[in-house]
């Protein structure tokens, strides 16, 4: 029998995050462009101005229904004529409101670019914002709500957020509104809100993909360089402020069979030279299954199906900005465990802490996440949609183009000794708000008797 020879490796390509053009359209909006040989899937993000900070006073959510309603009709289709004119593209829109602003995501085959540009072109051009599909928006999120409270972990969050930031603070409020915010809510409060913010000139749109044949300056002169609007100073950010003391809140779950945990505080965001090392020190914290907290918590005690460790930025500006905020980033540790589990999970949550407050990180440990984050980073960018998500975060975050790829080189150049010194001061032991949501009758005492922080309990 002939076996054919085994196939030899090629060489080894270096590899580095795609560099983006930048340019400007006439409009004022800004464009960021990435060719992608290959990519035959283009990607478009679209980042809007227009935060959670800018919404009225008592109309939390506004900025949710508005980006929800974007794709609801305009003044040539209909919802319906709309949406059926995306299928014929192959494209998919979707749209949502944070704390930096609204992003407008677009993806769809590149034969078929122009026509789904126009689309979106449209779409934020002239929406169409009927009072029928704004009512219709409505009454879904506040659907939406409920199944949200009964979410162990999306109670958590929204409790923790509760905790950390003043109670005047947009964030310290839900992202998308509460019943009595978004009951408010109608076609007129969107309009409005639309009118105030969303413009071009102070828009940014990344495209990412296969531009072979492609003459984007012709198409996005036709599409998106055909939407006017004035213009507008930079809005000021407001300082983020967060009250970390040590504490334990417990949402009652009578009957609660697992306990969600939720431990966060807030640190340094992407602007602070210490967030190569506070990435790479949190990875091996609790970014993996092979992170110390999984290999003790789920490997050893058998206490969880995992637990992660994570750092989330929330907001960001220039750091030269006048009000000269540069955000904050939520760190966080969550999982979940049985009730019985509870507190020997915690404490043993604490103890990985203070050995590693006491004893630091391992070189193995080290060399191991910067492996994981640095050697798979070309399998996490192989798609358009992946590049252009990066590129748009960094738009959002006022951070500089070469950012992803800057941060790849200080991963790799950060020693263990810094990594060490980073996890320790993000996750801090007697600075972490930690947020139960499980049964009070059952968790409560125990949970005091660690010492880890005054115990409160909250209903539902």
């Amino acid at each position: 029998m002939q076996y054919h020879p085994q196939p030899a490796p090629g060489t080894a390509r270096p590899w580095a995050f795609p560099a983006p053009e930048r340019g400007a359209l006439p409009n004022g909006l800004t464009v960021l462009r990435c060719h992608r040989p290959g990519q035959q899937v283009v990607a478009v993000e679209i980042f809007l101005d227009a935060p959670l900070d800018a919404e009225p006073e008592g109309l939390d959510g506004v900025a949710t229904i508005m980006s929800r309603a974007l794709n609801e009709g305009t003044d040539k289709h209909t919802a319906e004529e709309f949406a059926a004119e995306l299928e014929r593209c192959g494209a998919t829109l979707d749209a949502h409101a944070d704390h930096p602003g609204v992003r407008v995501s677009l993806e769809v085959p590149a034969s078929r670019l122009a026509k789904a540009l126009a689309l979106v072109a449209e779409a934020l051009r002239a929406p169409a914002f009927a009072e029928s599909e704004i009512e219709r928006l409505v009454r879904n999120r506040l659907d939406e709500i409920p199944h949200e409270q009964a979410n162990p972990a999306r109670r958590a969050a929204k409790q923790l957020s509760k905790e950390l930031f003043p109670a005047t603070a947009r964030m310290s409020r839900p992202r998308q509104g509460t019943e009595e915010t978004v009951e408010r809510i109608d076609a007129a409060a969107v309009r409005a809100f639309y009118d105030a913010h969303i413009r071009p000139s102070t828009a940014t749109a990344v495209v990412v993909g296969d531009l072979t044949g492609i003459d984007l300056d012709a198409l996005l002169a036709d599409t998106l360089g055909d939407w006017s609007g004035d213009t507008a100073a930079p809005r000021p950010a407001p300082p983020i402020t967060a009250d970390d003391t040590g504490r334990v809140v417990i949402v009652d779950r009578p009957g609660a069979v697992q306990t969600q945990l939720l431990i966060g505080r807030i640190g340094a965001d992407r602007h602070d030279s210490v967030w190569p090392a506070q990435v790479l020190g949190t990875y091996c914290l609790g970014g993996t299954l092979t992170s110390r907290l999984d290999r003790v918590l789920r490997e050893e005690k058998g206490y969880t199906y995992g637990v992660r460790a994570f750092a989330q930025v929330l907001r960001s500006s220039a750091p030269d900005s006048a009000s000269g905020a540069t955000g904050a980033a939520m760190l966080a540790i969550s999982g979940s465990v049985d009730t019985e589990s509870t507190e020997p999970a915690l404490k043993d949550l604490w103890t990985v802490l203070r050995t590693l407050a006491a004893e630091g990180l391992t070189d193995e440990e080290r060399e191991t996440a910067v492996q994981n984050l640095v050697g798979v980073a070309p399998l996490k960018f192989e798609t358009a949609a992946s590049v252009a998500g990066t590129l748009a975060d960094q738009v959002e975050q006022h951070l500089p183009d070469d950012y992803q790829a800057q941060l790849y080189a200080r991963l790799t150049e950060t020693g263990t000794v810094e990594a060490t010194a980073a996890v320790v001061n993000a996750f801090p032991g007697d600075r972490l708000v930690t947020i139960l949501v499980g049964d009070a009758a059952r968790i409560e005492e125990p949970v005091r008797a660690l010492g880890i922080g005054e115990v409160s309990v909250v209903t539902g």
